[in-house]
């Protein structure tokens, strides 16, 4: 059976071709298909015999074809082409952003027959031309559908065009930031296939057709060794995992030197606009890091070797020295006891089973040996010192008469490196000298044991003088280091609060909920840990005396009010009833206006943190017979025990001072205020009872003094 003749398609209205065009150009995203679905528009419905849709580059007076219908490829090419000078007719009616007709031939307009053509400017209106509608007619008249053509599709057009000029200007500049690259970094396909390389990775992969044979076969070997890289990376993570980086080090050849290379290869899976799966690779060169992990690796050894021989060399000096029956002690230039033989021991080493009194002797028997020692070291030049010391065995209390030859112990270049120090019992010595002089031994006795208790006594003074120079200098230091790094902290710790804002305020992009919560986290500790950092750079500042007064006239009133609107998100939060109460006849204060600012802030916020309940009160008072204000805040907070009041106006303190405390904080906020209180000439009271609230009460002079 025949199939039927299809019916003819009854040609379109006017209307119904303009509908049709109209919804063709608004699903649009190109200008390329917009230009070709006009020339075709035109050609059926306008009647053109030839037309053509150029634009103009972004940059410059260079014209581009989009699409032409009766003209040749080099009648399209010669339309396009500007060349320098004046005169250009598409020129001058993209200038004019008018329509012109041409009746003549007029390069670089083609000859068609008898007609002319007519140039119609496309874009926006109040906006220079994007491009230009040129079509052939047969007479001088701009036809209507033309007209209407070029209203609809110059927006299309001006809004296309350059944002197809940007996009390849783009990737103009991503090949440059690419090529900019210290690393070898490309695009290639699962096989390892170059697709887009920077100039670091083409010197290692690529080889152009001038290369000599060396470099062809020293990059084809590259190519090999990266494509199993590749694939070996791939299979070992599994066909599900196509995000994230895979690590793997590729042995390479550099074909310029000829050198073995070694990278770290950093590969990752993307998915191409068309769908291909292709692979992003950054090689790292590690070469150096091998080579100087190879040559630790051997300095490792070497040191191992050293020790044994060095432990061996030890045991070796441990046997001798227990062979003697004298005491040895060895120990390093600054007087640390580095070794000693066993009778040595018996006498300074604490046993493990001792009592306190056989401890409290050898402690005894090491401030002897210390102090011994010491007279060495303020020997000058000597190299040796021989003493009497009286030691106490710890095992029964008798005392020990020793005598004691220490000798220094040089390095080939004459530094102290040791004192080696032996000790002989003289016991049997003096009880013969005994005999025959007791008097002279019972004196040598006592000036011995006079002059190590000076020595000690000069010792301990000396301790003392140096720690408290030590201690002024690290209360400076500590100042000098709190300001500066509460400089540095600050700074980048503003970028990282305007860069969270810029974040939270969308100018990235839309944000997830979750992602949103993050950042507002961040802020939110951000802002935190930025007062952490003022509160201790108001310290340090006060401290050092380089916070200065700025004094000025104010109103108290006025300045409740800005304290209040501060804190009035606080306020609300806290479902508080908050109030201020103005005394009669407040007058005008000349003072400091924002420390004390900052105080009633600080009071106000301590009284809504520490208050769960009830009602916080404001109070301005002022007192003729002493010329003083009062700023008072009253809570119906948790309070404060009398044993704590104290402790809360010192730094870094707070009344529950252990991790797990109810409130946060860093303990500074009460001291600035009691400083700042100072610097004004007045100070800060507290009123509290636990479980009853608290008042604490700013009070300063009318009219401040400047320091």
């Amino acid at each position: 059976m025949p199939s039927p003749v299809p019916l003819p398609t009854p040609p379109l209205t006017t209307a119904e071709s303009r509908l049709a065009l109209a919804e063709q150009l608004l699903a649009c995203d190109a200008a390329r298909p917009c230009a070709e679905a006009v020339v075709e528009w035109l050609a059926h419905h306008a009647g053109a015999g030839a037309c053509a849709c150029l634009v103009r580059e972004e940059h410059g007076e260079q014209l581009r074809c989009l699409a032409s219908r009766g003209l040749s490829e080099a009648q399209c090419a010669a339309l396009a082409l500007v060349p320098e000078g004046d005169g250009h007719p598409l020129v001058e009616v993209l200038a004019l952003a008018a329509p012109r007709y041409f009746p003549g031939p007029r390069p670089p307009l083609p000859v068609l027959g008898t007609g002319g053509w007519f140039a119609v400017p496309l874009g926006r209106p109040g906006v220079p031309p994007v491009g230009l509608l040129l079509l052939s007619t047969s007479g001088a008249a701009l036809p209507k559908e033309v007209a209407w053509v070029a209203a609809r599709v110059g927006p299309v057009l001006a809004r296309l065009v350059p944002a197809e000029s940007r996009e390849v200007a783009g990737r103009g500049l991503l090949r440059r930031i690419i090529d900019a690259v210290a690393d070898p970094v490309l695009l290639t396909d699962q096989a390892g296939r170059p697709r887009i390389a920077n100039t670091r990775a083409e010197a290692l992969l690529v080889a152009g057709p001038d290369a000599s044979e060396g470099r062809r076969r020293a990059v084809e070997l590259n190519q090999h060794v990266f494509a199993r890289a590749l694939a070996s990376a791939s299979s070992a993570d599994g066909p599900a995992r196509s995000t994230g980086f895979r690590r793997r080090e590729v042995p390479l050849v550099d074909p310029a030197e000829g050198m073995d290379l070694l990278f770290e290869l950093l590969s990752t899976q993307v998915v191409e606009p068309d769908g291909q799966v292709a692979v992003v690779s950054v090689l790292r060169n590690v070469t150096d890091l091998g080579r100087a992990t190879q040559a630790l690796g051997e300095s490792y050894r070497r040191l191992r070797a050293t020790e044994r021989e060095a432990r061996s060399e030890r045991h070796r000096l441990d046997r001798v020295l227990d062979s003697v029956a004298d005491p040895i002690i060895l120990s390093d230039p600054s007087g640390g006891t580095v070794m000693m033989n066993d009778p040595a021991e018996k006498l300074f080493a604490l046993p493990l089973d001792g009592s306190q009194a056989a401890r409290s002797r050898v402690h005894s028997n090491d401030a002897t040996f210390s102090s011994f020692l010491a007279n060495l070291m303020d020997g000058g030049g000597s190299l040796r010192w021989r003493g009497q010391l009286s030691l106490v065995d710890p095992a029964t209390g008798a005392t020990l008469p020793m005598e004691a030859v220490a000798s220094k112990v040089l390095g080939d270049n004459g530094e102290l490196t040791g004192i080696v120090t032996l000790f002989h019992d003289r016991t049997e010595a003096l009880e013969k000298a005994r005999l025959l002089e007791r008097v002279k031994d019972v004196s040598s006795q006592l000036e011995a044991r006079v002059q190590v208790a000076t020595a000690e006594l000069a010792e301990q003074n000396e301790k003392l003088r140096r720690q408290a120079i030590q201690l002024e200098q690290a209360s400076a230091a500590k100042s000098q280091f709190l300001a500066n790094m509460s400089h540095e902290f600050r700074t980048p710790l503003n970028a990282i609060l305007g860069y969270t804002n810029m974040l939270l305020q969308g100018v990235s992009g839309e944000l997830t909920p979750s992602q949103k919560r993050n950042l507002t986290r961040i802020d939110s500790n951000g802002r935190h840990l930025l007062e952490v950092i003022n509160e201790i750079l108001d310290i340090t500042r006060i401290e050092a005396g380089r916070m200065p007064l700025h004094l000025s006239d104010f109103a108290i009133p006025e300045l409740l009010q800005e304290v209040m609107a501060e804190l009035d998100p606080i306020i609300a939060r806290s479902k508080l009833a908050v109030s201020t109460e103005l005394g009669a006849r407040l007058p005008a204060v000349h003072s400091d206006r924002q420390k004390v600012k900052q105080v009633v802030l600080n009071l106000l916020s301590n009284a809504l943190k520490f208050t769960h309940e009830g009602s916080v009160t404001v109070r301005a008072e002022y007192v003729p017979a002493t010329s003083t204000l009062t700023i008072a805040v009253t809570d119906t907070g948790i309070g404060i025990d009398p044993a704590h009041q104290e402790k809360i106006f010192e730094d870094f303190q707070q009344v529950d001072s252990s991790p797990t405390r109810a409130y946060g904080g860093t303990g500074l906020g009460l001291s600035i205020c009691r400083r700042l209180a100072t610097m004004l000439g007045g100070r800060v009271t507290l009123q509290s009872a636990p479980g009853q609230g608290s008042t604490f009460t700013l009070h300063f002079p009318r009219r401040a003094r400047r320091a």
